[in-house]
């Protein structure tokens, strides 16, 4: 599911904002960008968005001083060190002879010489604080998400009453359907006795009684039915639990579309089959919609 939120806190003087985002994924993956002092954290502020999100990508953003950018003060060269660098190359290049200068592109290109001001940011207070700023935007995150979710819910609920509507059709037209069967054998058979010397005499009823019952108990999906309109009470079920039901509902799908493709197999019936392919196909839409459900 899709959703943002940010939130602004102060540690001491430093401004924090966090920023929370999140799109659709299977499972939970947090990305987090956090000031570099504080990268070896990264695990910590994972775990904290894991504890409140089960689904999604989740890219978290930490910075010090505003919004990322740097303040008059964010940024100290380091001389002493960039003096040694300085000894140290035209030392090496009187040593082997190499030609070429020691120029200011090249001392730059050691990113230890040029480093930024975040001491506060190591502070395990500060660390602290920062946790406190990212609650509160994933707070902002996940009322989004409610939101968008109460919207799917909507959207999936009017799907399954189509769903349940067509299974209605087709369990009325069951019926019909053996009779329709037994009128086509009864036609067939008479066809075929018609240049027969023994003529319609020869039908024995009982006999042509069993084939029917062949035929309608091959085509029987009673039990079929009774399971798929169970699963999909279900599914109606998952959907009003506040607890995230995502991975739920993929199972569910999976053995509703299996239930769906054994009736569509074992009635030959074109109606039927009109039916079968509307309920596939909201199916589908719904598949789709699940993939945005934690």
């Amino acid at each position: 599911m899709t959703g943002y939120g940010r939130a602004d806190g102060r540690y001491k003087a430093v401004p924090i904002v966090v920023e929370a985002r999140s799109v659709n994924h299977r499972h939970c993956e947090v990305v987090t960008k956090l000031p570099r002092v504080m990268q070896r954290h990264e695990e910590r502020f994972k775990a904290r968005v894991q504890s409140r999100l089960s689904r999604g990508r989740i890219d978290v953003s930490v910075s010090f001083n505003g919004e990322g950018e740097a303040s008059p003060e964010a940024l100290r060269l380091d001389h002493g060190l960039a003096r040694q660098y300085m000894a140290v190359l035209k030392e090496l290049q009187r040593d082997l002879g190499l030609s070429g200068s020691v120029d200011l592109g090249l001392l730059a290109s050691y990113r230890d010489i040029i480093k930024t001001n975040e001491q506060p940011v190591d502070d395990q207070r500060a660390v602290a604080a920062a946790e406190r700023v990212l609650e509160k935007a994933l707070a902002a995150l996940l009322s989004m998400r409610r939101d968008e979710g109460r919207a799917l819910a909507r959207d999936l609920t009017a799907r399954l009453k189509d769903i349940e509507d067509r299974i209605a059709t087709i369990r009325q037209r069951l019926p019909q359907i053996v009779q329709e069967h037994a009128g086509r054998l009864q036609a067939r058979v008479n066809r075929l006795l018609e240049g027969s010397p023994a003529g319609r005499g020869a039908l024995d009823p009982t006999r042509l009684a069993q084939e029917v019952a062949l035929l309608a108990d091959r085509g029987d999906v009673s039990e079929e039915l009774t399971r798929l309109e169970s699963h999909l009470q279900q599914f109606r079920n998952f959907l009003r639990k506040p607890t995230p039901v995502g991975r739920s509902l993929d199972f569910l799908l999976q053995e509703i579309n299996r239930e769906v493709a054994t009736i569509g197999s074992k009635v030959a019936d074109l109606a039927v089959t009109q039916e079968i392919l509307g309920v596939k196909a909201e199916l589908e839409k719904i598949r789709e919609q699940v993939q945005n459900v934690e």
